[in-house]
């Protein structure tokens, strides 16, 4: 079950961060997934080192996700186009 929620709130983490970095046109439902999960694992390391480890409920994990996925796709802006949008 615990994956279930994770592809869940991953996807829409994932679409979440892809609309405030405007590349919503050029991912599907699959790459928001991913970036979903893949930005929270990011976020599960880096902010920790600010201080900002919260408490480990469903609403911290969601936004630490799309904080992470910001991130995520911010660095890959960097590598497709030589600029952050």
């Amino acid at each position: 079950m615990g994956w279930i929620v994770a592809i869940i709130v991953g996807g829409i983490a994932g679409w979440i961060a892809s609309m405030v970095m405007n590349r919503d046109a050029s991912m599907g439902i699959f790459w928001n997934i991913v970036v979903g999960i893949v930005g929270a694992i990011i976020a599960s390391f880096i902010l920790p080192l600010f201080g900002l480890d919260g408490d480990a409920n469903w609403f911290w994990w969601f936004i630490s996700a799309i904080i992470g996925a910001i991130v995520l796709l911010g660095i890959v802006n960097l590598f497709q186009r030589g600029s952050v949008r």
